[in-house]
């Protein structure tokens, strides 16, 4: 069904005939049905009739900035159309290239990558055994439960109910020291998690610049500033990478001391046992 023109229904419309509402509803029912009659004519009909609900709260707009200056209302509408569909244009490909990219970032997760289980293997309760006993050959769990607090921020639950039997302890008591050590330093792991936030973003913003720069014109105006901006984007990443792989997560022997109630001198000694006794393992297996 065809209906008439635009330029009849905006005299209409300044001739007191149609109230505003009817006025935009007819407006409205002839973009739907008279594509071919417009500048997007050239478009796939589900493409339009996405772009006619996008664009119909501007119509209002549209409506109140003609101006009759020698233009007829159709043709300003139909200019009005050309740039909207632009603007339409760059969010719609944005947005498909900002899921593109956070799609395929997210896909190999999800169907590739699984997170490496851990096992504790009867070499490596062996080996825990040897660090646990002193030179005197009396068993000393307090070193490896200083060490297991010290690398609490990687210690998963999993991992605190296999290691809890060896260090002679049981498992809910040594979730309690680790809980007690994330209240401690929870300002600090909060602050290491916003940096890590920020990092992810930096990368999906790095990746959507990538993608949108495939989808340019070479040597245009606007492909070269978002080349610019993809360099400052990667130059920024790597800093924010090497900033956080400085990071340092584990707790203070301070405050390992202070969740098991003993003195910070215990702790160092402890731990510094330890590396040298992991140390002399490590060079005799190698010469074995």
């Amino acid at each position: 069904m065809k209906y008439v023109s635009l330029n009849k229904l905006y005299a209409k419309y300044l001739a007191g005939d149609l109230e505003r509402k009817d006025f935009e509803g007819l407006m409205y029912k002839y973009l739907v049905n008279n594509q071919e009659l417009t500048c997007l004519s050239h478009w796939e009909n589900d493409e339009y009739s996405d772009f006619l609900s996008w664009f119909y709260p501007r119509l209002r707009r549209s409506v109140d900035s003609y101006k009759d200056v020698g233009a007829s209302f159709e043709a300003f509408m139909n200019k009005h159309l050309l740039i909207s569909s632009k603007e339409y244009r760059v969010r719609t490909v944005t947005k498909a290239v900002t899921e593109y990219s956070a799609w395929s970032v997210r896909i190999p997760d999800m169907y590739a990558y699984e997170e490496t289980p851990v096992y504790i293997h009867k070499n490596t309760e062996s080996s825990i055994n040897k660090l646990i006993i002193d030179r005197k050959g009396r068993k000393n769990t307090r070193r490896i439960l200083a060490l297991v607090l010290k690398c609490y921020y990687f210690i998963s639950e999993d991992f605190a109910e296999k290691i809890a039997p060896i260090i002679g302890m049981s498992y809910a008591d040594l979730i309690d020291m680790i809980n007690k050590l994330r209240k401690i330093r929870k300002k600090r792991d909060d602050e290491i998690y916003y940096l890590k936030e920020r990092v992810y973003c930096q990368f999906y913003r790095c990746i959507i610049y990538d993608k949108r720069l495939t989808l340019m014109r070479e040597n245009t105006t606007a492909q070269i500033k978002l080349k610019q901006r993809l360099e400052k984007a990667r130059h920024r990443l790597e800093k924010m990478r090497q900033r956080i792989a400085a990071v340092r997560t584990e707790a203070t022997n301070q405050q390992v001391a202070d969740v098991i109630g003993i003195k910070k001198g215990t702790v160092d000694s402890s731990l510094y046992q330890l590396k040298s006794r992991w140390n002399k393992m490590s060079k005799k297996a190698l010469l074995n």
